[in-house]
């Protein structure tokens, strides 16, 4: 076995461990549901994401994708001043950004869709400023994908693990909120009055993060309200 191999083998190990035994049951009910999806898309229409809570899990390895591309390129080139501390958080969230992706990359199989190209032009990697915000919106933009999608999940075993990964993305965005100005952790741009966080539509936010994929992708199938 190659080394990539095998530190690829301890993330997916690593996550399962601190996501819970009902994660990895829920993997293998997933892996057997790929069988049922027997649609054969053009692939000049894009990567497709499949229908029912495949198209949903394939949603939300296209957003993992892209934050764990994001935090690995952060990682790779701290920005300018960057404190030994503020190395530290970004690299723990880089890793569970990663261990998320090569979760639903082994859990959809052979139903998931390729690597996204991504294109992170727009931001500056060398400012702390640049950084930050983007991080904020990508944080914020995937608690409310998961907020939004729970109601479109059909199979409860999808439910429970769509909750443990959307409170750990929610830690992230609170602490880089916090990075940004101390105590704003849950103001009301994300927090409404009811103490209820936002959440978004599949087809808002693959209009929000489409600035950031190059890859065409193929949602016809993917369920919305």
């Amino acid at each position: 076995m190659s080394n990539k191999q095998e530190n690829e083998g301890l993330k997916r190990r690593s996550f399962l461990k601190y996501a819970g035994a009902g994660v990895a049951v829920t993997a293998l009910a997933v892996a057997g549901c790929k069988k049922s999806d027997n649609h054969m898309p053009n692939p000049e229409d894009g990567e497709y994401f499949g229908s029912g809570d495949i198209a949903i899990l394939n949603y939300a390895y296209a957003l993992e994708q892209l934050e764990a591309a994001f935090y690995t390129k952060v990682a790779e080139s701290p920005y300018s001043g960057i404190s030994t501390q503020e190395n530290s958080f970004f690299t723990d969230i880089r890793d569970h950004e990663i261990a998320h992706r090569e979760f639903f990359k082994a859990a959809i199989g052979g139903s998931a869709i390729k690597g996204l190209e991504v294109d992170f032009s727009s931001i500056n990697f060398g400012s702390r400023e640049s950084v930050l915000a983007t991080a904020k919106a990508f944080e914020d933009l995937g608690v409310s994908a998961y907020n939004g999608a729970g109601r479109l999940i059909q199979d409860g075993k999808y439910l429970v693990l769509a909750g443990k990964i959307v409170s750990v993305e929610a830690r992230h965005a609170a602490l880089i909120r916090d990075l940004i100005s101390n105590g704003s952790f849950a103001d009301n741009t994300v927090v409404d009055m009811n103490g209820l966080d936002k959440s978004r539509s599949p087809g808002e936010v693959l209009e929000i993060a489409s600035v950031y994929i190059k890859t065409k992708l193929n949602v016809k199938d993917l369920p919305h309200y």
